[in-house]
C-alpha cells in the first residue's frame, strides 16, 4: 500500500487544486441579478474593474455592444475635455460692417456663433445693452445671424426631423451653432383673473418676435390645469404659437418649445430685446454663414458657461442639445470644413474610444458606431468594456479626471426619483451617469465610479436593452437589478 503524502504537502496540494480552479471559473457570482434579466430575454452587457491595477472584477457579455443611450454623453465629456481646457469659455460677438454716425451703425449688424450651448436670454440681453451703451439707437441695414462655427444641421433622429414642423416638447430642437435656451422659445404663462386671458410672453421679452394664436384662460385657485402650447412652422419657415386651455390662478408657469431654426429665433430674439431697449433694426433678420469683412469690428461680446459647468449640466439633467452642439464644435475645431451631419461629427468619437481600447488591447479592436454625442440617436454602440475602460483613462488623468467625475450625479443627491433608493452604500458611495430610451426597444444604463471601503476606486458600467423576445423591460426592473449588482459589490469592497 502506497505512503501517504506527509499533511503539509497533501494542503498544499489543495491549495494548488483550488487556486487553478478559481483561474478558470468566474469570480464570485458575477451579475446575478443581470443574469436573471438576461435569462428572461433582455440584453445586457456588464463589468467592474479595480482602479488599482485595471484588474477585471466581475464580467457580464463585457464585450456586446448594445445602445447606451445618454451613457453616449460620457465619451462626449471625455472628449472635450481633450479638445479643451475645463474652463474654456465660448464668445458670441455682435459685429458691426459700418461706422456709428450720430447714433446709427450705417449699415448692418452681424451675430456671429461660437457654438456656445449655453447662450440665454441673459446673453442676448447684455449684447443689446453693450450696444445701446456705445450710444447706438439706430442700425440702417439688415441684421444678419452667422452660425460659425458650423453651419445647417441635417436632422438625423426621427424627433428632431419631425421638430421642424412641429413641436410641443424641448428636447428635441434641431441643431445649431447658435441657439438660445438649448433651441427653444421660452414662454411664460401668468395667470391674471378668473374668466380672462392668461399673458402670453417671452421670458426675456415682452413680446415674443413670432405670432401666437389662441388663448389661454385663467380660471380659479384650485381648479384643474389644461393648457398647452405648440409651436408649429409654416412652409415658409415661420414659427408660431398655438396655445389654448385653461391655467388656474397662482404663480405664471415657464414652458419650453423648441424652435424649427434655433440660428433664426435667435436672430429674431435679440432684434426685438434691441427694440425693446430703444435700438430700432431696419432690415430684417437673415441667417447667412459668411466670412465678416475686414472692416466688421465687434460692438458687443459675451462668454458662455465654462466647459466644465456646461459638461456638469449636460450629465445631471442629460441634456441632448449640449451634447449634440459640442460633438459638432469638436469636429469644427479640426477640420477646415466642418460637416453638415452630427453622424459624420460621430466619427470622433468612435475614433476617440478605439484609441482608448487599444491601450488595453490590440490597436486593431473595430470602432464603436457613434453617430451623436448625445445618444438620443439609437444606433449607438457601445459595451460595458468600452464604457469602464474610457471611466479608467479618465481616473488615471490627474489633469482632466476633476473636472470629467465633477458632472456625475450620486444617487441621493440624484434628480430622478429611480436612482434615490437603495442601501446606504448605494446612495453615498456611488458616482454615475444614467441612459434611458423607451423606443424602439428600452434602454436603461448605468456606469461611473465606486468609492471602496480603503479609499481604492472601481468603474463599472451595466447596460441593458429589450431583446427580441423581451422589447421593453420595464425601467424600474433593469435599474433595480442592475443597483442589486452594484450594492453586491458594495458589500465585497
Amino acid at each position: 500500500m502506497p505512503r501517504r503524502p506527509p499533511f503539509r504537502l497533501r494542503i498544499l496540494s489543495l491549495l494548488v487544486s483550488t487556486a487553478a480552479a478559481s483561474a478558470v471559473l468566474p469570480a464570485h457570482a458575477q451579475w446575478r441579478a443581470l443574469q436573471a434579466l438576461e435569462q428572461r430575454g433582455a440584453l445586457v452587457s456588464a463589468a467592474a474593474i479595480d482602479l488599482d491595477d485595471n484588474s477585471v472584477i466581475e464580467q457580464l457579455n463585457a464585450t456586446s455592444r448594445l445602445t447606451p443611450a445618454s451613457l453616449t454623453k460620457l465619451t462626449t465629456t471625455a472628449m472635450a475635455l481633450q479638445t479643451w481646457p475645463a474652463d474654456k469659455m465660448f464668445e458670441t460677438r455682435l459685429l458691426a460692417n459700418a461706422p456709428i454716425v450720430s447714433g446709427r451703425v450705417t449699415g448692418d449688424l452681424i451675430l456671429q456663433g461660437a457654438g456656445d450651448p449655453s447662450l440665454d436670454d441673459e446673453s442676448l440681453w447684455q449684447l443689446a445693452a453693450e450696444l445701446r451703451g456705445a450710444g447706438v439707437h439706430e442700425v440702417s441695414g439688415d441684421f444678419f445671424v452667422d452660425p460659425a462655427p458650423f453651419s445647417v444641421v441635417t436632422c438625423e433622429t426621427q424627433d428632431r426631423c419631425e421638430a421642424l414642423a412641429r413641436s410641443d416638447s424641448a428636447y428635441n430642437a434641431p441643431l445649431a451653432a447658435i441657439g438660445v435656451d438649448f433651441g427653444n422659445w421660452c414662454v411664460i404663462v401668468r395667470p391674471t383673473s378668473p374668466g380672462a386671458p392668461a399673458l402670453v410672453r417671452g421670458c426675456g421679452v415682452t413680446r415674443l418676435p413670432i405670432a401666437v394664436q389662441g388663448a389661454i384662460r385663467t380660471v380659479g385657485r384650485g381648479r384643474r390645469q389644461t393648457f398647452w402650447v405648440e409651436r408649429r412652422t409654416t412652409a415658409a419657415g415661420d414659427d408660431s404659437l398655438q396655445i389654448g386651455g385653461d391655467v388656474p390662478l397662482g404663480d405664471e408657469q415657464t414652458v419650453y418649445r423648441s424652435m424649427s431654426n434655433p440660428a433664426l429665433g435667435a436672430g429674431l430674439l435679440l432684434k426685438e430685446t434691441l427694440r425693446e431697449i430703444g435700438v430700432e433694426v431696419a432690415g430684417p433678420v437673415v441667417v447667412r454663414a459668411s466670412r465678416p469683412t475686414a472692416s466688421s469690428y465687434a460692438v458687443a461680446s459675451v462668454e458662455g458657461l465654462s466647459l466644465r459647468e456646461q459638461l456638469g449640466r449636460m450629465l445631471r439633467f442629460s441634456n441632448n442639445y449640449i451634447a449634440d452642439v459640442l460633438t459638432m464644435d469638436m469636429a469644427a475645431s479640426v477640420d477646415d470644413h466642418p460637416p453638415d451631419a452630427l453622424a459624420s461629427a460621430g466619427r470622433l468619437l468612435s475614433q476617440f474610444v478605439q484609441r482608448v481600447q487599444a491601450r488595453y488591447r490590440p490597436a486593431s479592436l473595430v470602432a464603436p458606431p457613434i453617430y451623436s454625442g448625445s445618444g438620443l440617436t439609437t444606433d449607438n454602440r457601445l459595451s460595458a468594456n468600452d464604457l469602464v475602460r474610457l471611466l479608467a483613462y479618465e481616473y488615471h488623468d490627474a489633469r482632466r479626471f476633476p473636472a470629467f467625475y465633477g458632472g456625475l450625479v450620486v444617487p441621493r443627491d440624484a434628480p430622478f426619483v429611480f436612482l434615490r433608493q437603495g442601501d446606504p452604500a448605494w446612495l453615498d458611495r456611488v458616482a454615475l451617469k444614467t441612459g434611458t430610451l423607451d423606443n424602439p426597444r428600452s434602454v436603461c444604463g448605468i456606469a461611473g465610479y465606486l468609492r471602496k471601503r480603503n479609499g481604492g476606486w472601481l468603474a463599472f458600467a451595466a447596460i441593458v436593452n429589450g431583446g427580441p423576445g423581451w422589447k421593453h423591460v420595464p425601467l424600474f426592473q433593469a435599474i433595480a437589478a442592475e443597483r442589486a449588482d452594484i450594492e453586491s459589490l458594495l458589500r465585497r469592497y
